[in-house]
């Protein structure tokens, strides 16, 4: 059964972060057939070639060893080749074209997002927040999830105080910010009491909790625009959360490659909606994170462009390695620093369930 899991969660994970950057990879093939541009390999995946086929225009398609990912590789794509570029190579156009490639990427995880979101609320009906105390998602890394809360807990009490809902439970965290607070939750029919304190934020208690959806049919367009909707609101939240996070020198809450992990585990485990609504999710944070002006990523390369664009001549082959040096060491920080988030997060969470079973006992 362990290795059955074990299985699961592997093939869950290729499945959401595969599509994912295999829609990304697939944006910018699209965009380099569109514009004239020969591609060399597409492949998905990373690793050995395990079946391979030559295309039309000589495109090599590939599968590879590693279903995490994906590259698109255009015909002269090195500015350091030392010949001139044909029409049909990627430095062979101009600075406005291969912006276009560039961004192509990050516009596809976007196309997905809003497909994803689009068909999850047509089918299942518009989200309403429920008025119950009842637990409808955690954010990896808050307080709720450190302390052990689950997904369908049901708040009963706060701080021994029966309370009337949703609303009284979000205000009174919101008046406890740095304070721990007993709540009692109803789980799987007994009560827990579950020990948690609120992190500040702008001077109001959080502890990560969304409140439990319930559905409103709708027809088609209400469902793209609520789409578009959730799209925006998931881009503009991460840009003023990281400002906020930077504005008051905070550690922000950084989820590597484990803490992504355990949630697509955890989605897939809740059921096809809740693994849809992540590959989504995951989507847009892709999308948003390859439009930041970063060396190596596809923003970086854009900024390259534009800049192009605005002195009229390429930047030197020099300065383009010197940026990118610096671009692949702070990635390379960022991925050391996630990763070790995501274990101090692990080791909270155990220390949190290893501290639950000793608090509970039977519903009266």
């Amino acid at each position: 059964m362990i290795v059955l899991s074990w299985l699961q969660t592997i093939a869950a994970n290729a499945v959401a972060l595969g599509l994912v950057i295999f829609l990304h990879e697939s944006g910018h093939f699209i965009a380099c057939r569109r514009l004239g541009v020969r591609v060399e390999k597409f492949a998905f995946g990373f690793g050995p070639e395990l079946i391979g086929v030559t295309g039309r225009g000589g495109t090599r398609f590939s599968l590879c060893a590693i279903p995490f990912g994906g590259f698109v590789k255009p015909a002269g794509e090195d500015p350091d080749s030392g010949t001139q570029p044909k029409p049909d190579e990627y430095f062979g156009q101009v600075w406005y074209r291969r912006l276009i490639i560039v961004y192509a990427g990050p516009a596809m995880n976007y196309v997905l997002a809003f497909l994803l979101y689009t068909g999850l609320v047509w089918a299942k009906g518009l989200p309403q927040a429920s008025k119950s105390a009842a637990i409808g998602n955690l954010v990896v890394g808050y307080p709720a999830d450190r302390a052990g809360i689950r997904i369908g807990d049901e708040v009963k009490a706060f701080d021994g105080r029966p309370l009337a809902g949703w609303d009284d439970l979000a205000s009174s965290i919101h008046r406890a910010p740095g304070k721990t607070v007993d709540l009692t939750v109803l789980r799987d029919g007994r009560t827990v009491d579950v020990k948690v304190v609120p992190r500040a934020d702008d001077g109001k208690g959080m502890i990560g909790i969304m409140p439990k959806a319930e559905y409103l049919p709708v027809g088609p367009l209400t469902a793209m625009a609520e789409a578009g909707r959730m799209c925006w609101t998931q881009t503009e939240q991460t840009v003023t959360t990281i400002a906020e996070k930077v504005w008051h020198r905070q550690r922000p809450d950084l989820a590597g490659p484990v803490g992504i992990f355990q949630m697509v585990s955890r989605a897939a485990r809740q059921g096809w909606e809740s693994f849809l609504f992540l590959i989504g999710f995951i989507s847009v944070a892709i999308g948003f994170f390859n439009l930041l002006p970063l060396p190596l990523l596809d923003g970086g390369h854009g900024a390259f462009y534009l800049w192009e664009g605005l002195r009229g001549r390429r930047a030197s082959v020099e300065a383009m390695e010197r940026a990118n040096t610096v671009g692949l060491a702070f990635l390379l920080s960022l991925l050391v620093f996630a990763t070790y988030n995501d274990v101090l997060r692990i080791r909270a969470q155990r220390a949190a369930r290893a501290a639950i079973p000793a608090a509970e006992v039977p519903a009266k």
